[in-house]
């Protein structure tokens, strides 16, 4: 239960950072306003490691992660804040988010689908493969302008 609220809030979080996100750049510009959201996402983490991790695991572990494209997730950021800017830009928060949702339940499926990434292998699902179908409807309908 407690895994789906913080999703939930993760999702609410999402949403009103890119319409944030957003309307610092039309007043900036798309790359100062994600530099802007990654040092200050950083100096928040910072904050949350010096008062309640530091100590418990050394800084020097990340040097010891096995696979080491692992690391890139700050990178990725980057790249995830300046496309959700763009697409809320250009579609609006509601059709935007939508459209991020959906691919990333679909590109998630398919990692899971297929092991990547060092996740656990499932088994193809039809009824999975249907939710997904029934999630681009819904977008499609969304997005229909009578």
């Amino acid at each position: 239960m407690w895994g789906f609220l913080i999703a939930m809030l993760s999702g609410a979080l999402m949403s009103v950072q890119g319409v944030f996100n957003t309307g610092v750049t039309k007043e900036t510009g798309p790359w100062l306003t994600n530099c802007f959201v990654q040092f200050t996402g950083f100096l928040v983490c910072l904050g949350f490691f010096l008062f309640m991790e530091q100590g418990k695991v050394p800084v020097t572990e990340l040097f010891k992660i096995d696979h080491k494209y692992m690391l890139l997730g700050g990178v990725i950021g980057a790249f995830i804040t300046f496309t959700v800017i763009q697409s809320m830009a250009q579609l609006g928060p509601a059709k935007s988010v939508m459209a991020i949702v959906v691919t990333q339940v679909f590109v998630a499926y398919l990692i899971e689908l297929f092991g990547l990434f060092g996740v656990d292998k499932v088994s193809f699902s039809w009824s999975k493969l249907i939710g997904i179908l029934v999630a681009v409807a819904g977008i499609i309908v969304f997005k229909w302008e009578s």
